[in-house]
This record gives C-alpha cells, structure tokens and sequence, in this order.
C-alpha cells in the first residue's frame, strides 16, 4: 500500500510538473512576437472592450460595500479608541495595497477569464485550433497574445474604479454615519498612502491580469474535446488563476514591505 501510494503521488506531481511546464511554453510563445502588433492589434481592441464591459459594473458593485464594509469595522475600533479620523488612513491604505488589484483580479479571472476558456475550449473541441495550424496561422500568436495583454491592461484599468468606488463606501459609514468630518477623512486617507504603493498596485494588478489570461488560454488549449471538459476547464482555470494571485500577492507584499517599509503615524 505505500508503495502504490507513494507511485500515485508521484505520478501526480509529474503530472503537475508537466502542466506548469505546457504553461509556462504558452506564455512564452505568446510573448515571442508580442512586437508584431498588426498581427494581433484588433483582436486586443476587442477583448479589451469585452472585458471592460464585464467587468466594469461588477467591479463598482462589489468595491463600494467593501470599503464601507473596512470602515465599519475600522471605524468603530477607532471610536472606541477616539481616532475617527484615522478611519479614511485604513481605508485608503488597504484600497491602495491589497484590495483594488486583488479585486480587479479576480473579476477579470471570474467573468473574463472564464468566456476565454470556454472560448478557446470551444474552438479546440471544433478542431479550429489546428485549423489554423494547418493554415500556417499560429493559435498562440493570434488568439492567446492579445488575450494576454488585453487582461493586463483592464486590470490595471480597474484599480482606480476599485479606490474610487471603495473610498466611497468608506466615506459614506464615516462621514455621513459616524459624522467625521469630510476634512478629517480625507487627511487622514492621504496621510499614509505614498506614490510607491499606487505603482506597485499597478504592478500587481497587471501580473494578476496577465496570470488570469494565461490560466485561462492554457487551460482551454488543452481541455478535454467534449462540452463536459470544457466546463471543468473552466472551473479548473478560475481555481488556479485565483491559488496563484493569492500566492504572488504575498510574494510582492512581503517584497514591497522589506523594501520599502510602512509609513508610521
């Protein structure tokens, strides 16, 4: 029995190597000839505008109750404490930091990332995809570069939607529930937030988006050629899209915070 256990999860994680390794070959196809823009220019034009589209209502959705939702809890240790003030800080600092590309992130892995998958599974199952290959058209070149690059781009779009909608919530619970002042809050929103922390926001949101994309387009490349594994693509891609921007989100927090410490009161 351990014996086949151990030959099992072996077998498992050479499986889980190969995998990475098919998904790191994708990206890297992909980026080979991102210089030829012709090529690819209008296909990004047009899942830019696609994913702005999905995107952009939900993001607003889910960003204003969630920064009331951070102030609430905030506010009123802060009151407890008599620091109201100090409300807008906590709110704008987790905005900036964490919430606005982790946000952008996952809705464009959840509602763009998944019409991608099933997108590409679809034309995989339909033998579209060598097609093209027999037609001398590359599929890596042609549909997963702009997909790529189009994911970046709305995701870094999407941050200041997030801080803008999210410092509203806040706004609303603090300035309007708690009656602090709208001076109050904004000074103190503005007192720790430094330029650093919007560039590495923007960072981090277009290595998420760029992560979402690449998940999506590797996993609907390589689906099962049936309507059934089409879905579980889906469902795979929308899973590891959301384990891997969790665990670089640590990774480039941990990084930024050693270099560049928090700004004290």
């Amino acid at each position: 029995m351990p014996v086949a256990l151990s030959g099992y999860v072996g077998r498992r994680a050479g499986s889980a190597l190969g995998q990475v390794g098919e998904l790191f070959v994708i990206v890297l196809e992909g980026l080979r000839r991102t210089w030829d823009i012709r090529s690819w220019w209008w296909e990004f034009v047009g899942q830019c505008w696609f994913l702005a589209r999905v995107t952009s209502l939900p993001v607003l959705l889910v960003s204003l109750p969630l920064g009331a939702t951070v102030a609430l809890q905030v506010g009123e240790l802060a009151w407890q404490l008599g620091a109201s003030s100090a409300t807008g800080s906590a709110v704008f600092v987790g905005l900036v930091r964490e919430v606005a590309p982790m946000a952008s992130a996952l809705l464009i892995a959840g509602a763009g990332g998944s019409a991608m998958t099933s997108d590409i599974g679809a034309r995989h199952i339909r033998d579209e995809l060598a097609a093209m290959e027999v037609m001398a058209v590359n599929p890596i070149h042609r549909l997963v570069t702009p997909r790529m690059w189009a994911a970046s781009t709305v995701a870094v779009c999407l941050c200041p939607l997030v801080i803008l909608a999210g410092a509203t919530g806040g706004y609303f619970f603090n300035v309007v529930v708690q009656g602090v002042t709208p001076g109050a809050y904004f000074d103190g929103a503005l007192s720790l937030v430094v330029s650093t922390d919007l560039f590495v926001t923007l960072f981090k949101a277009w290595i998420f988006g760029f992560i979402a994309a690449a998940v999506s387009c590797y996993k609907g490349m390589t689906c099962a050629t049936s309507p059934v594994g089409v879905g579980r693509a889906v469902n795979q891609a929308t899973v590891i899209t959301f384990m891997l921007v969790f665990a670089f989100n640590y990774v480039i927090s941990a990084v930024y915070f050693l270099a560049f410490p928090p700004k004290a009161f």
